[in-house]
């Protein structure tokens, strides 16, 4: 009896995990060129228009933040960008060369006494438009910042989602 590929059901396996690392000067341009590469992409990934937007935005205050608090502004130190995708989410690091910090140090901007403070607008945002947002220390002592959103689902040959 010959092997006959056919005879034989394809067994599930989760693809490998894909990752895209981009090196990212501190300076002020490169919050636009993060989010556009974040943005195309999470489209190209399957997300909806308005989750790319909240990605991009995210990502943008993350940058941001790397830029003004992390590296404080010296051109010296970098901005690490890591995109990863694993079955079930899109991961997205944001590292710096600083200090680092800890979440629970960033002061809630919704609290009266910082309503007219603007510290602490981009992390309220990047909670609110992401699944999981956490601070670890990154490899040279600055803050890795990883913030995930689930996949999309993709629709089946059936009809159903």
């Amino acid at each position: 009896m010959a092997f006959n590929p056919e005879d034989f059901p394809a067994f599930p396996m989760a693809p490998p995990t894909q990752r895209l690392e981009v090196t990212l000067e501190t300076q002020l341009e490169s919050v636009d060129l993060a989010e556009g590469i974040v943005m195309r992409v999470a489209e190209a990934a399957g997300f909806g228009e308005d989750d790319i937007h909240k990605l991009g935005m995210s990502v943008r205050e993350g940058v941001i933040n790397a830029y003004n608090y992390g590296n404080s502004q010296d051109p010296q130190k970098k901005i690490h960008l890591v995109v990863e995708f694993e079955p079930e989410r899109m991961v997205v690091h944001i590292v710096d060369e600083g200090r680092g910090f800890e979440l629970t140090e960033v002061p809630d901007p919704l609290a009266e006494e910082n309503l007219l403070r603007t510290s602490g607008r981009g992390i309220f945002l990047m909670r609110a438009f992401m699944d999981e947002l956490a601070v670890r220390r990154g490899p040279s002592g600055g803050a890795d910042l990883v913030m995930s959103k689930k996949l999309p689902r993709r629709a089946s040959g059936n009809g159903q989602a």
